[in-house]
């Protein structure tokens, strides 16, 4: 009888361990301009898109072609691309964030894993002198 309760005892801890050693909720990076950095771009090699007035400005970096940065300051920014094409390489300085709409609908597609947006709180963007004369 008493190994009968002992073996109960011991299938009820390994049902409860992980339920009470996996409920802590982590906190959710805030998407958005004025949200939580996620990380820093510094001096980071980008195919830069924009149109002819600067209000939308974007890019992929070089490494990465399946991630989209949309610029939190196309305006501020604008300026500096006026020695440039659209969809040149550029080095690309700043701080990255979610995107809202990304980070709502992520959960429903499986491709968009691969995928992603961000916003970014562009710093510098500097022409990418790398092997020119």
């Amino acid at each position: 009888m008493r190994g009968y309760i002992i073996r109960k005892i011991f299938v009820v801890l390994i049902i409860l361990i992980p339920v009470f050693s996996y409920s802590d909720c982590k906190k959710q990076a805030k998407c958005g301009c004025d949200g939580d950095v996620l990380y820093t771009l510094t001096n980071t090699q980008a195919k830069v898109y924009y149109n002819e007035t600067g209000t939308n400005i974007t890019f992929s970096t070089v490494d990465n072609p399946y991630a989209t940065y949309n610029f939190c300051n196309p305006g501020e920014m604008f300026y500096k691309f006026k020695d440039y094409k659209s969809g040149d390489v550029l080095l690309v300085s700043g701080h990255v964030f979610w995107e809202c709409n990304y980070l709502y609908q992520s959960s429903n597609y499986s491709y968009q894993t691969y995928y992603k947006v961000y916003m970014i709180q562009v710093t510098d963007v500097t022409v990418n002198l790398y092997g020119k004369k």
